[in-house]
């Protein structure tokens, strides 16, 4: 059975949230509300994810390492950096199995993800190019030519638009393995192109390095400071302010503080109302709280006490929507839990807009 819908955003946790079979830690580094959109197919386990946001951000990104993932910008806008590459539009990003990964934008972006099963993807290499295709050791960027990557992009928003708008074709078994086909026939020609980047060794080891400085931070929290934490990597500070500059866009010490900055705002807007804010600060890493409320009018373009707080009190949440699933004949309607709803934190969909099958969008 087809799985399909769209939902909107005003919370960056709550969109990290609804994008299942991965796990993505969410860091906006630019000011104003908060919007994005998640329109998703799931096809058994043939998954399809188109995502829009609207402001800069880095994500880390962990992948379920049973399905194979290839990602890739949908628009000309050059906003999207994988691992401290910029894609142009056309480049295609094929994973490696259970990849930890940067990725980060500088402004508005769009996005689109196909996951499959390795073994659809093997076979379906192997009839069509007489090779089988397997997810390389690590993350490969490829170019494709315009035809096959034009191809790749066309079929990808024609489905999602049938996601959105056409729930009754979906349904449809012949339609749903028509686009399954189509699309993966489009995948495969653009999964035998070459690579765009030259240095493979050097961005790998640095990718590396990169995935030691997350599992750092997570680790020992704001307490690190920098020739703590350049010792606990095995590396430099010349080295890590390099790679940091390459794949955040940043160096390390402002990336610590809008990670920190980050996980006070997710947490002012679960503490109830009376909760202190100087406890708030503090627990993140934030000593003095005029310099605190300083740095988050600076990230968010409010003070602390402007951000709406409570939003886990309420037992239901505060997801506004009807939802329906489509069942196996085309046009049914039965009443869908909110599972994929109430796992996060105020999954906020938009009244006009309709979620169909599982709000938690799979990648």
């Amino acid at each position: 059975m087809a799985e399909n819908g769209t939902a909107t955003f005003d919370n960056p946790g709550d969109y990290q949230a609804g994008i299942g079979d991965a796990s993505v830690n969410l860091i906006v580094t630019g000011g104003g509300d908060f919007n994005a959109r998640l329109t998703w197919l799931n096809l058994r386990r043939f998954h399809v994810l188109r995502g829009d946001e609207n402001l800069p951000r880095i994500a880390f990104i962990s992948p379920s390492p049973a399905q194979v993932f290839v990602s890739f910008p949908t628009s000309a806008a050059p906003s999207l950096t994988y691992c401290g590459l910029g894609l142009q539009f056309g480049d295609v990003v094929f994973h490696s199995r259970g990849e930890r990964m940067h990725q980060r934008t500088n402004g508005e972006s769009q996005w689109g993800v196909i996951s499959l099963p390795p073994e659809q993807l093997a076979a379906c290499s192997k009839a069509l190019t007489g090779l089988k295709i397997t997810s390389p050791p690590a993350g490969r960027v490829l170019r494709p030519s315009r035809s096959a990557a034009v191809r790749l992009l066309r079929l990808h928003s024609k489905t999602c638009r049938l996601a959105e708008t056409r729930h009754e074709l979906i349904a449809n078994p012949e339609v749903a393995r028509a686009l399954e086909q189509e699309l993966l026939h489009a995948l495969v020609n653009c999964l035998t192109a070459d690579d765009a980047n030259g240095d493979l060794q050097t961005r790998r080891r640095h990718a590396d390095i990169m995935v030691r400085f997350e599992d750092a931070l997570t680790s020992h929290g704001p307490q690190l400071n920098m020739p703590e934490l350049c010792a606990a990597l095995g590396v430099s500070e010349r080295t890590l302010r390099t790679c940091c500059s390459t794949f955040l866009g940043m160096g390390p010490a402002r990336y610590v503080q809008l990670r920190r900055l980050n996980l006070a705002r997710a947490a002012l807007r679960w503490s109830d109302p009376a909760t202190d804010m100087a406890a708030i600060a503090r627990r993140h890493g934030f000593s003095d709280l005029g310099r605190f409320t300083s740095a988050y009018r600076a990230a968010f373009g409010e003070t602390p006490s402007a951000t709406p707080r409570g939003a886990g009190s309420d037992a239901g949440g505060s997801a506004t929507s009807s939802t329906r699933a489509e069942s196996g004949t085309p046009g049914a309607v039965v009443s869908a839990c909110m599972h994929g709803v109430q796992n996060v934190q105020v999954f906020r969909i938009h009244p006009v807009r309709r979620v169909h099958g599982t709000p938690a969008c799979r990648l």
